[in-house]
């Protein structure tokens, strides 16, 4: 829409853009780890993120490979959030990183190693990147180095979470 005039803070007149002009940011998508998933210490794992709160162009795989793999071609804005769930003290470091086509393209780290963890440690890492629409996808990866229990939270309250939409351009 294209607003016309404003007159003393009050819009007077709005005009609808041309079809042509019209935007979307779909695909997008948001899903989180509804329970706590065990991985191996120090080693990056792929996060099950399985429970969708939006896949508008069902690109989103919640069952099996845990990656979204975008219809439309285009630039999006991807992000992820890891939330360790460890011993208190235990933690050298948490990650989050996401991984495009295998290949790891973000790593975002809360590093320990001159103090000690915390019990719940939350790292976010996003990114921009271009999609081919049909065979590019990417993964949120999570990793720890603790000497305590291992495992990424996950709970109905969304700790650990994985989305992204399209930009317009």
């Amino acid at each position: 829409m294209a607003i016309t005039r404003l007159n003393n803070n009050s819009i007077t007149s709005i005009t609808a853009l041309p079809s042509a002009v019209a935007v979307s940011t779909t695909p997008a998508f948001y899903a989180y780890l509804s329970s706590s998933q065990t991985i191996s210490n120090n080693t990056f794992t792929k996060m099950q993120c399985d429970t969708e709160e939006l896949d508008t162009n069902g690109d989103y795989d919640n069952s099996t490979n845990y990656r979204f793999t975008p219809s439309v071609s285009g630039k999006y804005y991807i992000y992820g959030v890891t939330t360790t769930s460890t011993d208190v003290g235990t933690s050298s470091f948490t990650m989050a990183a996401l991984y495009k086509n295998g290949s790891q393209v973000t790593e975002n780290v809360m590093d320990f190693r001159t103090g000690t963890g915390g019990a719940d440690n939350t790292v976010f890492t996003s990114i921009i990147t271009n999609f081919n629409g049909s065979s590019d996808y990417i993964e949120l990866y999570g990793r720890i180095n603790t000497s305590g229990a291992i495992r990424f939270r996950g709970a109905s309250d969304a700790v650990t979470y994985f989305g992204g939409y399209k930009l317009i351009t």
